[in-house]
Formats: C-alpha cells, structure tokens, sequence
C-alpha cells in the first residue's frame, strides 16, 4: 500500500514507519521535524488542511500518530493539534478517497478516575475525561470513527503505556526522577497496570491497518495483557537502567492533593509563558497520582480475535531488551528523542523532501 504516517518522529511512529517500510509498502511521513528514517516527508502541521490534503493525496491508507501528548499545557494547544488535526486528516482522506485511516488513541478516553479491572473499550467520553490530553483525545476518536462511512474504513487502536529501548516517555522519567531520588512510590504500589512493548505496540498497528475495514467503526485498546504491579513496572525499569528503585510511599491522599496544587501553578504559568511556549511536564500532577494509584488493566480477547494478533515479545524480554540497550550505550546527546507531536507553533509553510 501507499501510506502516510503523521507523528513519525515518535518512537511508536517510527517504529511503524520502520515496519511498513520494510515489508514493502510505499510509506511517506508528516511532522513538525526532521524524522531522520530516510523516507520521504512532509514538515508540516497536523492542523494544516492545505499541507495535510497535499500530504494524503494518492495515497490507500493514513496511520495517524500525531497528537500533543503533554500532561499539562494551554487547551488550546491540545485543541488544535488532537482535535482540529484529527479533523483535518479525517477531512482529506475522505476527499482523496483513501480507504483506510488507523487513528492511534488512548485508554485514558474513557477512563473517569476510577480503575479500570479487566474492561474493554469503553466509548470514549470528553465529558468524563480526566486532564486536557485525555478529554481532547476522547473528542479527536469521536471525530475519527465518525468519519467510517462508504469506502473510508476506519479503526481507532488504543495503546496502553507504550515503552521500549529509546522511550522518552515512561522509561526516560522513571530513570530520571528515580536517579535523581525524586520517584515516590504512590500508595501501596499494588495497583495492577498493563503496559505494552514497544514492538508489540508496532505490531498492532501494522495488523490494524491491513484488517482495517473487517474492523472498521471499532474502537480496540492493545497491551501486552501481563498486568504487573506498580512497583514491579517501575522497578524492572530502574534495574535495567542501573538505577535505584523507590522506596519511599506517599499517601494517595496527599499526592493528590499536592498534583491538584502543581497542575492549577503549571496551568498559570502556561498562560503567563511568552508565545505559549510548550514547558516540561511537572513532576506531578492529579492526573499522574491517579494513574499510578489505580489499577489499569484490560480483557485483550476481543482485540487479539478481532486483529488476529497476539504479542510477540513478553515483558520480562522486553526488560532484557532495554538492560540491552542501557548496558550497550544508548545514543549519546539524545538518548531519549521526545515524541512528535505537533506541538508549539508550527512551520512556516510545508516543506517536502526525499521525492
């Protein structure tokens, strides 16, 4: 197939890009940046429907990644980029007849607070969301499965808690904070949490976007389905970074008191930040306390039979893979590359290279 893939300088983007490339298929990318895989690219915004329609035009099929994935920054950010780009990529598949649009989601669309024990995909729900990334989300698959109709097919896959060797995410601020002494424990640490391997992730959606229209109209959260506690995730990380496990515990209650407090000062300084700057996400907020104080686990037998797929690299591998990838020497200077997600102000116009 021909197919453009937006977000491609985040590691799961770049990882199908990778992927899709190699077996065979046509693959061009869009972001903001330089994604440094050597296939053609469109630098531009997700949000540009002059940039996005030249982008899609001629190609089968769209995997769309990009998204602002901060946990705080100014709402407007977070509306344009997950809700008005999802909108325009929507918009120009259907206006260049492609089939087939994979919209890479989150389980935290439909996650209120509370945890989630064994659930599927539940309809994604703005109202209830919980923090500006999740609620913008949850309006950007609404947007996504309400453009499935005639010959555009679309599938939303929801990821959960992506990591692997590279992860700027999970793995670069757990190593950090516990390296630097400043990762507590959040409650008991019991909670049980799925995660996904970056590889599995990657396969997911390669199998979602060629059984994209038998599941079309379908939302489908993909983890590795071995829920671990907390403390166990958090400290196979820290052991295959070499670094110090926590073992300090803060109460739920004052966590979240504490996030609640971080998140209104960071919510203040984001209006107040020359040009909206995108800052670093804090330490701590309400959202993050209840995250990793509640459990977050899913039933995978309806993806796994929907998508005909099954994980192929087991967490404890994937453990052994990033002690690889630490104990060999990561890339020196920018050893955790942030993911692409549109954010900040955009390019000037679009800029295509490698045609």
């Amino acid at each position: 197939m021909k197919v453009l893939i937006t977000g491609a300088s985040g590691m799961l983007g770049a990882g199908v890009a990778k992927a899709l490339a190699a077996r065979g298929d046509t693959v061009t990318v869009l972001q903001r940046r330089p994604s440094g895989l050597g296939l053609p690219e469109v630098l531009a915004d997700v949000s540009d429907a002059i940039a996005v329609g030249a982008a899609v035009r001629d190609h089968e099929a769209v995997v769309h990644l990009a998204a602002k994935v901060n946990v705080t920054g100014p709402w407007p950010e977070y509306e344009r980029v997950n809700i008005t780009g999802t909108r325009t990529v929507v918009e120009a598949c259907r206006t260049a007849g492609v089939q087939r649009l994979v919209h890479v989601s989150s389980p935290s669309v439909a996650h209120a607070g509370r945890a989630l024990i064994g659930v599927g995909a539940a309809p994604a729900d703005p109202i209830r969301a919980r923090g500006p990334y999740a609620r913008s989300k949850a309006v950007a698959e609404q947007i996504a499965l309400g453009g499935d109709a005639g010959d555009l097919a679309v599938l939303a896959i929801r990821p959960h808690l992506v990591w692997g060797p590279g992860d700027p995410m999970l793995v670069a601020r757990v190593v950090d904070r516990a390296r630097r002494g400043r990762l507590p424990v959040i409650g008991s640490g019991a909670a049980l949490l799925d995660s996904t391997y970056v590889t599995n992730a990657v396969d997911a959606l390669v199998v979602a976007l060629d059984r994209c229209v038998e599941a079309r109209g379908q939302a489908l959260v993909v983890t590795n389905g071995e829920p671990r506690p907390i403390t166990e995730l958090v400290g196979s990380i820290c052991a295959a970074a070499g670094v110090p496990p926590p073992t300090r515990h803060v109460p739920v209650p004052l966590a979240a008191t504490v996030g609640t407090a971080v998140q209104t000062a960071s919510a203040i300084l984001d209006r107040l930040r020359p040009n909206h700057r995108p800052a670093a996400d804090p330490p701590i907020t309400r959202f993050i306390v209840e995250q990793m104080s509640t459990a977050h686990w899913f039933d995978q037998r309806h993806t796994r039979e929907v998508l005909q797929w099954r994980p192929r690299i087991s967490l404890d591998e994937g453990f052994s893979e990033l002690r690889r990838w630490f104990r060999d020497g990561q890339p020196k200077g920018n050893a955790f590359r942030r993911s692409d997600s549109a954010m900040s102000k955009p390019p000037r116009r679009a800029r295509v290279r490698g045609r």
